[in-house]
């Protein structure tokens, strides 16, 4: 049997499109920066970029320790939280119509506007961006948790309660099975939320010193007009956006790649 050529196996594909995608992209923008003459305090050029980026790892690799760190948390908490309040939605549709409303109410909130107030409220400035950032990401994770956890087969729920199943055996075997995909969509969506809530929070924060994130690089580059030093903080917060992405797509083939449609290669 004739094994398939190396570009065109479709694991391989997703790494290499992208990247030379990517290489045509920042070989295009030196080009522009070199012919326009572009100064680096208006548009550095990618190789300035990451010159500074490597002249300045001390500083931006603890702040983007700092910014992963609270992503990660806000990102674990809002997980817990939302998985505990689809199970509340899910037991009762009276519930779930006096509940929703409220959760949807956070989503729309601009988290711009809440965050003073909970970085006044919780004295602790990591714990009340991790609150924050959760914030953000919280209301995915409800939405496509409690989506699938509906999404039921009915033949399948008649089949569990003609054989007297409880409550709880119709969760774990039934209803929780069925809403993994639509749970791991969430994931994807709500890791990207964490980083963008926990850069939000930084930036109304203002905190500086050790503790301080990417956030508060930006805005010191900012200040200072060192232009490089502010791509490359952008830099390292769409390289982390772009990992957690992965982790999440790697984490959904491994949960459903054996047994789910949405995982498996159809080509």
């Amino acid at each position: 049997m004739s094994r398939t050529p190396l570009l065109q196996q479709p694991r391989v594909q997703r790494i290499v499109y992208p990247a030379l995608v990517g290489i045509v992209l920042l070989l295009l923008w030196q080009a522009l920066v070199i012919g326009f003459d572009l100064p680096p305090y208006l548009v550095p050029s990618p190789l300035l970029m990451l010159q500074t980026l490597l002249t300045d790892w001390a500083p931006l690799g603890l702040a983007l320790w700092v910014t992963v760190k609270i992503t990660l948390l806000a990102f674990v908490a809002a997980t817990v939280v939302g998985v505990l309040v689809s199970f509340l939605f899910v037991q009762s549709r009276r519930i779930e119509t006096a509940l929703f409303p409220y959760a949807v109410l956070l989503q729309v909130t601009p988290i711009v506007a809440v965050a003073p107030l909970i970085i006044i409220w919780v004295k602790d400035p990591v714990l009340s961006m991790v609150i924050c950032a959760a914030l953000v990401a919280l209301f995915p994770i409800i939405s496509n948790t409690t989506l699938g956890l509906r999404s039921i087969d009915p033949d399948l729920q008649a089949y569990f309660r003609l054989n007297r199943a409880t409550r709880w055996q119709q969760l774990v075997r039934l209803r929780i099975p069925s809403a993994l995909p639509y749970f791991f969509g969430g994931l994807r969506i709500s890791s990207g939320l964490s980083l963008i809530g926990a850069v939000v929070a930084e930036f109304v924060a203002g905190t500086g010193g050790i503790g301080a994130g990417l956030a508060y690089q930006i805005l010191q580059a900012g200040f200072q007009l060192n232009i490089p030093r502010m791509f490359a903080a952008l830099l390292l917060i769409s390289l982390t956006g772009v990992a957690l992405f992965a982790a999440m797509a790697w984490a959904t083939r491994r949960a459903l790649g054996s047994w789910h449609a949405s995982e498996q290669s159809h080509d």
